[in-house]
């Protein structure tokens, strides 16, 4: 392939994303077990910085590195104003997750990436914190929906097979993670 045509597929990539992005497109993540489809997209929103994200970040087998980003901003250490790169396959299970809801509201995203720093501040004021947690790893999120209990979002990331999976229903917010398979909470 020329450097021409690789720079056509890049363009055509881009113009197609931003195309779904604008127009508002969710596109069906399948599940995250099955591996299968076309297109894998995400659509949340930071609750402590109102940053907005839809986007379509794996099409046809591949991530797309703007995209990631893209993720990786929106779920980065507020406090510290620190960015990692996520684990894709944390971002994985949240698009199946959000697919398994069928769900046209965004995700809340109640906590993502958090420094060393921030971790042992917050484990500081909360026994629910952990001290190695995979927050600090880029290898967890915390999740809400305003149409949708901790219940139903744990549920549905259970259901999936693929990682930790923590409901919190007094503070309405699920936890999922890409470490081992296993679930706690009520």
């Amino acid at each position: 392939m020329s450097s021409s045509e690789s720079g056509l597929t890049k363009i055509s990539r881009r113009m197609l994303l931003c195309g779904i992005a604008g127009a508002g497109i969710t596109l069906a993540a399948p599940a995250i077990a099955r591996g299968a489809g076309s297109f894998r997209s995400l659509s949340m929103i930071n609750n402590r910085t109102a940053e907005k994200l839809t986007t379509a970040y794996w099409v046809e087998g591949e991530y797309i590195p703007e995209a990631m980003e893209a993720v990786n901003y929106i779920l980065r250490d507020w406090r510290e104003d620190q960015v990692i790169q996520i684990d894709p396959k944390v971002i994985d299970i949240m698009a199946a997750t959000q697919n398994i809801l069928d769900a046209s509201e965004p995700f809340e995203v109640v906590s993502g990436y958090r420094s060393p720093k921030t971790n042992a501040m917050l484990r500081s004021r909360s026994r629910g914190v952990a001290r190695n947690s995979y927050h600090t790893r880029g290898m967890a999120v915390d999740l809400t929906m305003k149409t949708r209990s901790a219940y139903e979002i744990a549920g549905a990331a259970k259901s999936l097979g693929a990682g930790g999976v923590g409901r919190y229903s007094r503070s309405n917010f699920a936890h999922v993670d890409s470490g081992p398979i296993r679930d706690w909470g009520r």
